[in-house]
């Protein structure tokens, strides 16, 4: 996808502040955090959004929450607690359609989210 902005970031094609790469998923600080930890963890398959994941994807969407966990420990933020995102749709406020998780922590966050 070559007007995706994800895509164009795994490319190499526009800089990040990278957090995390393998093979899989690359992920990276958010450049509009909503917490003082916010890390974007997209895989390196373009998917619209969850929408379009299907049975082929199970393993890699499995493997989006083990590297999220895997950073929430690295970055410190496993003890005190984390929040996961995914937003799928215009209607849940995705901005970018590659599909990616929201690694939020560093603060208290509230119940109902938004």
């Amino acid at each position: 996808m070559t007007d995706c902005l994800f895509c164009r970031i795994v490319n190499k094609e526009i800089p990040s502040r990278l957090v995390y790469e393998d093979e899989k998923v690359l992920a990276f600080e958010d450049i509009k955090p909503q917490a003082p930890a916010h890390i974007l963890i997209i895989p390196k398959k373009h998917l619209a959004s969850l929408k379009e994941a299907d049975e082929n994807d199970q393993n890699l969407l499995g493997y989006l929450l083990l590297t999220a966990r895997k950073i929430a420990q690295d970055k410190g933020l496993a003890e005190s607690g984390f929040r996961l995102v995914i937003n799928s749709g215009p209607d849940s406020g995705q901005e970018v359609y590659h599909l990616h998780v929201h690694l939020l922590g560093g603060r208290r966050f509230g119940w109902p989210p938004g």
